[in-house]
């Protein structure tokens, strides 16, 4: 990747940027012209929303990129650039979260404990589904790596200092990494969906478990539930945010000192009794160490690129609030400019504090303070962002996850159906656990 990639002031490299936020734009308007469509299955449904068609429209442009003209067709440089875009783009929708969390924190203060312990599904769901079914798949030491956390880039760095990443863990963990890139915001929107229809948990505790340290995945989670129970979307979007940024910020120390130590100490019990007379299958190194590398750090982007960014989405916001939930433009403008400002200073702190809490700490941060009952102009700033629907916000996300995803998919291929069951499982598993313990306290509110 060439230095200017990586900065984004490349003449050449604006016209891919060109292309992606064109490309964006027109499928993220589309899918919120399509609408949601349910699907009946059983005693339960799912709901097709808008965000899962942009994020498959997105993927079949790439699929089919050889196949397609050249406005449409989406080279590998294209698709890491929409990668990058979405890592920052998702700095709008953490904001959104921050500014309906600031005004429910004394809500958020009484239900305090199962906000907290809550946590503690993230930290062991994951094993307790993933690690039995890795090992009757026969699947050895690459258990550990796909079910000690959902996989994200926390989990990469955990796993690369402690066995490194040409380990059997490291392996494991790059096929959980992989899988939750390629299918784990679809997939986790369809069991949220399917598991809120069945009427069995409370939808803030749906809420709750849908805070599973993952922006994306958070996202589509909570798309999902609020379309089972729009009059409590705002309640539920609320409540996934806080759990959020817990999953987020002491997740990360809680995953290395106890979700993994528990990984390690589970596989050494459950092996000898449901793996030992299993046949081995090895997870292959599905990609080179420098892919690897590609694949944990998207290409960095300037300042002025990431502003860029953040403007364009909140165009594209505007325009999927007004097809998909009928709020003029004008009116909705204020709230994604005071979003963008939001985020603007949350970057500029994390900068000029040496990055020693992530931006989107210090963005929720700076969201939550703006909306806080005794901040100035709180309710003001409330009932503007208020006409900026977060369903809105989530499918401009999916579309750039969306056109990212085709880059994956060789690695995809290679990791073998086992690994693929077995990370979805441990993804499930943090999604579950957290709601049947998060279950246990709404009965507070």
């Amino acid at each position: 990747m060439s230095k200017e990639m990586r900065s984004g002031k490349s003449g050449l490299e604006m016209g891919s940027v060109l292309q992606i936020f064109a490309l964006a734009l027109v499928i993220a308007a589309l899918s919120e012209w399509l609408g949601p469509l349910p699907i009946a299955l059983g005693v339960g449904k799912v709901v097709l929303l808008p965000m899962i068609w942009a994020l498959l429209i997105g993927l079949v442009l790439g699929l089919c990129a050889k196949r397609l003209p050249a406005p449409l067709k989406l080279s590998l440089q294209s698709q890491h650039l929409a990668a990058a875009i979405l890592s920052c783009a998702l700095f709008l929708f953490i904001a959104k979260l921050g500014l309906l969390v600031g005004g429910s924190l004394p809500k958020l203060a009484e239900v305090g404990a199962g906000l907290v312990l809550q946590e503690l599904g993230n930290l062991v769901g994951c094993i307790l589904l993933g690690m039995p079914l890795a090992l009757l798949l026969g699947i050895k030491r690459e258990a550990v790596g796909a079910t000690f956390s959902i996989g994200r880039e926390p989990g990469l760095a955990i796993i690369g200092e402690r066995f490194g990443m040409d380990s059997p863990e490291g392996r494991g963990v790059l096929a959980e990494y992989i899988t939750g890139t390629l299918i784990g915001a679809i997939f986790i929107s369809l069991l949220a969906g399917f598991v809120s229809s069945l009427n069995i948990f409370h939808p803030l505790a749906l809420g709750m478990g849908a805070g599973v340290g993952s922006g994306s995945m958070t996202a589509a989670a909570v798309g999902a539930i609020a379309a089972q129970h729009p009059d409590m979307a705002d309640q539920i979007a609320t409540f996934a945010a806080a759990a959020n940024l817990i999953a987020t910020t002491v997740g990360t120390y809680l995953t290395l000192f106890i979700s993994l130590p528990l990984a390690v100490h589970a596989y050494r019990l459950l092996e000898p009794l449901l793996g030992r007379k299993r046949q081995a299958v090895v997870v292959e190194q599905t990609v080179a160490e420098e892919e690897a590398e590609e694949v944990a750090h998207a290409p960095a982007l300037s300042l002025a690129m990431r502003l860029l960014c953040w403007v364009w989405v909140g165009v594209m916001v505007l325009i999927g609030n007004r097809i998909g939930h009928g709020v003029p433009v004008l009116d909705a403008m204020p709230g994604v400019l005071i979003m963008i400002v939001a985020v603007l200073i949350g970057d500029l702190i994390y900068i000029g504090t040496r990055r020693i809490l992530p931006a989107v700490c210090w963005i929720s941060f700076i969201a939550m303070a703006m909306t806080f009952p005794h901040t100035p102009y709180a309710a003001e700033v409330a009932a503007l962002t208020g006409k900026v629907s977060f369903l809105a916000m989530i499918t401009p996300m999916l579309t750039f996850a969306g056109l990212s995803l085709a880059k994956d998919i060789p690695a995809f291929r290679r990791l073998g159906w086992r690994i693929v069951v077995v990370s979805l499982m441990a993804n499930a598993g943090v999604f579950l656990a957290a709601t049947v313990i998060a279950q246990f306290f709404v009965h507070t509110l």
